[in-house]
């Protein structure tokens, strides 16, 4: 006796061929990168809030404003100090605040460049340009700070500005820059009062200004 056919009906009722490896593991990836995203965007609303709230501003640097990412320059010597070594005055006082000071060594001061200044009226209209001379004077005064000090023994009234060599400026100095210099004693001749200073000039990590100075400080 032959067999039966087997009806259509039965052939269709038999269980679906198993899916390839690399397509069965697709649905599980796709829905592990989205539960992944949707973590991380959890994390991320959290990390806001906290912020927001003043949590976690070392773990999440740009949530925290431009406005207080950056802290204040120290205050070694304030301008009321500073007026207390230098004889300069308006509009010939060009050192701010120092913000570092070794006695005997080195200074480091700062001059905030504002448009307010007397000098950019000229020095030009159209574009304003702290002059060349004023930032080695400015360097010359922060000099000048270490110089005057008692551990030095300078006097105030007898401060000379004697020389400069091998100053170059490597980039301008605009209204709305802070101008940081470093002075730096690099010999010093007590008998006679002559100091020789290595000065260089920063605006942000650029260095803008660079020389040897010869400072005479002479006793009556």
């Amino acid at each position: 006796m032959e067999a039966a056919a087997v009806p259509r009906s039965v052939a269709a009722c038999r269980p679906a061929p198993a899916l390839p490896a690399a397509r069965a593991l697709a649905l599980p990836r796709r829905a592990l990168a989205v539960s992944i995203a949707a973590a991380s965007t959890r994390r991320l609303h959290l990390t806001a809030r906290r912020a927001a709230d003043g949590e976690g501003a070392d773990t999440a640097p740009e949530a925290v404003p431009i406005e207080k990412r950056f802290p204040p320059f120290p205050s070694v010597m304030d301008i009321n100090q500073i007026r207390e070594i230098l004889p300069h005055r308006f509009p010939f006082l060009l050192v701010d605040r120092v913000i570092e000071y070794k006695a005997g060594e080195y200074a480091v001061g700062i001059k905030n460049v504002t448009i307010n200044d007397n000098f950019f009226p000229g020095h030009f209209p159209e574009r304003p340009i702290m002059p060349g001379v004023l930032m080695v004077e400015a360097m010359a005064q922060v000099g000048g700070l270490v110089m005057l000090q008692p551990e030095v023994g300078g006097s105030r009234d007898n401060f000379f500005f004697a020389g400069i060599d091998k100053v170059r400026f490597r980039k301008p100095v605009i209204a709305g820059d802070t101008l940081i210099m470093r002075m730096t004693l690099t010999k010093y001749q007590k008998r006679f009062g002559l100091a020789k200073m290595e000065g260089k000039a920063y605006v942000g990590g650029d260095l803008v200004c660079e020389g040897e100075f010869l400072l005479v400080s002479a006793t009556e």
